[in-house]
């Protein structure tokens, strides 16, 4: 193996002797076309199409390769350039360097030879220290070149752009001063307009998407030294001079809230069960927090399952609306029912009562109270579309467009339903689908006396209900409600909360369950979905709790 060979400069005057010989020698190659004995030839007459399999000797590369980094240092670049395999792309590669960096002097230093290249066959490896005065600053960086010698005799710089900069690609370049747009990105920020969501793993897709789509505000540009692609877009930051401050995207976001909602998805009672949960403040629509665990991705705003008997709260909204009764009315809760040819039954624990009413039946989570109700009252001669149409005109359902470009699945109650999804759909099965965001909608627009739609930007559009809330239904179903999370099925998670209202489901898919359960308190509504969970209270229960008291 070839010994290293390190050269250094020890002062101004070694340098100008060195300096001196090296032009010597340039002008005996110029003038007979050979080399002095023990000297490497010149580039010039390099023949790129014979390459040596044996790598220059150690001496002969760091003499090469300090002729180069002298021509260059000076800025003599064709005469750098002719000491290269490529001299026509490297004298215009140089020249963008100087250009693009705004030169103002450069040094080379440690000019040592490591052996035979790793990387280029049959070369021999050259490295230095590059010191740049640049725009803005100084710059230093390691650099290296790999020496060829051709079968005749001279040698060449192996040319690519990694001779300006380690790494550097074919279609990149190096530029100084302002840092370019892209070297730098914005920052997606929580409500309090500092803390970076990019910290929360439920958030990572999100703010990615806003970032891309979003306006950011403020924000100061720094200067340094980056690559940019041909385009002249950033794609690294080499050095940096001065600190920029990155714009921000200021989302709706409450940073504590989405710490314990991220907690909360992988609360240990859940088992490891995919889970999603959203969090919003019912005074104004915006989102709190959403927060996602499991393989599913995010079913926070995505998981578009059968909602179970949260969907009451709707079905008990379009009995009030459409037929005019109220918590004290009639709805008899049996064992079983049979509708449309098709047998219902009650989740075990749930007794019968003939003299139930709507308020006792919601507080238990009576299925057949709400399907013998439902097709009394509000399916007519087949037409079963009075649920659809009081989710639409009333707790907004439709598509979202929740803001910066973030994408949500809608929930479905379909108008057309038939046979035995008429009755189904009453208690949140058959053909209607939600997901946790619009389900915590629903409990807002009931605290709230009025539908906001969530929002993840301040200031974003917020669609409206075609028509408000009725303060006279949204008193019955607070009430009820509440007794849900006092004395009903979500009690042994909820009971004892100040302020909250609540209901729970359980909804059946193919072989499993999925828990749910949705509810208010004085700041915020939410909703939480456990896929397989055995029950609302028992799985996505423990998630809702976790918002509620934030902790």
């Amino acid at each position: 193996m070839n010994r290293a060979v390190k050269i250094g400069i020890a002062g101004t005057s070694t340098a100008l002797l060195v300096l001196g010989g090296i032009g010597a020698y340039n002008v005996v190659q110029a003038m007979t076309g050979t080399a002095g004995s023990g000297e490497p030839k010149s580039a010039r007459s390099f023949d790129p199409a014979a390459v040596s399999t044996a790598p220059p000797s150690d001496a002969d590369a760091v003499k090469l390769t300090r002729t180069f980094l002298d021509s260059w240092s000076k800025q003599q670049l064709d005469q750098a350039a002719g000491d290269t395999d490529a001299s026509t792309t490297a004298v215009s590669a140089l020249r963008g360097y100087a250009d693009g960096l705004h030169l103002k002097t450069l040094t080379f230093k440690e000019v040592t030879s490591v052996g035979p290249s790793t990387v280029t066959a049959g070369a021999t490896k050259v490295t230095f220290e590059v010191t740049a005065q640049v725009a803005g600053g100084t710059w230093t960086y390691p650099g290296a070149v790999a020496v060829l010698q051709s079968t005749n005799g001279p040698l060449a710089v192996h040319w690519n752009n990694s001779v300006l900069y380690p790494g550097l690609g074919d279609d990149q370049s190096l530029t100084a001063g302002t840092l370019p747009a892209g070297a730098s990105t914005a920052e997606v920020v929580a409500s309090d307009g500092k803390t970076d969501l990019a910290r929360f793993s439920s958030l990572h897709d999100i703010v990615a998407t806003i970032r891309q789509n979003a306006t950011p505000n403020g924000g100061s540009t720094g200067t340094g030294v980056a690559v940019v692609d041909a385009g002249g877009e950033g794609v690294k930051t080499l050095k940096v001079f001065s600190q920029g401050k990155a714009p921000v995207i200021k989302t709706t976001i409450d940073a504590s809230l989405q710490a314990v909602a991220e907690n909360a998805v992988m609360d240990s009672h859940l088992q490891g069960k995919p889970a999603g949960t959203v969090a919003l403040d019912w005074k104004t629509g915006h989102i709190l927090a959403l927060a996602h665990a499991g393989d599913d991705g995010d079913i926070a705003i995505n998981g578009i399952k059968s909602p179970g008997s949260t969907m009451k709260i709707i079905s008990s909204a379009a009995l009030f609306d459409r037929a005019g009764l109220t918590p004290s009315s009639p709805a008899p809760c049996t064992d079983s029912l049979m509708a449309n040819s098709q047998l219902f039954h009650n989740d075990s624990g749930v007794r019968a009562n003939p003299g139930s009413t709507i308020a006792q039946a919601f507080t238990v989570s009576c299925n057949t109270a709400f399907i013998k109700d439902g097709f009394h009252y509000l399916v007519h001669d087949g037409d079963a579309s009075a649920l659809h149409a009081e989710a639409v005109n009333v707790f907004g359902m439709g598509s979202w467009s929740i803001g910066g470009g973030v994408a949500t699945t809608d929930p479905s109650i379909p108008a057309d339903v038939q046979g035995g999804d008429q009755a189904a759909q009453f208690i949140g099965q058959g053909r209607v689908t939600a997901t946790p965001l619009f389900m915590a909608s629903v409990s807002a627009t009931v605290r709230g006396v009025g539908f906001k739609q969530p929002v993840i930007l301040p200031g974003q559009h917020q669609d409206t209900a075609p028509r408000p809330i009725s303060a006279r239904t949204a008193g019955y179903l607070q009430s009820m409600m509440r007794s849900v999370a006092t004395s009903g099925t979500a009690s042994p998670r909820l009971g004892g909360l100040t302020g909250v209202g609540a209901k729970t489901g359980t909804a059946e898919e193919g072989d499993h369950t999925n828990g749910w359960l949705t509810a208010y308190n004085p700041r915020i509504a939410v909703a939480a979905l456990v896929e397989g969970g055995s029950s609302g209270v028992d799985s996505a229960g423990y998630v809702v709790r976790h918002l509620l008291t934030g902790s």
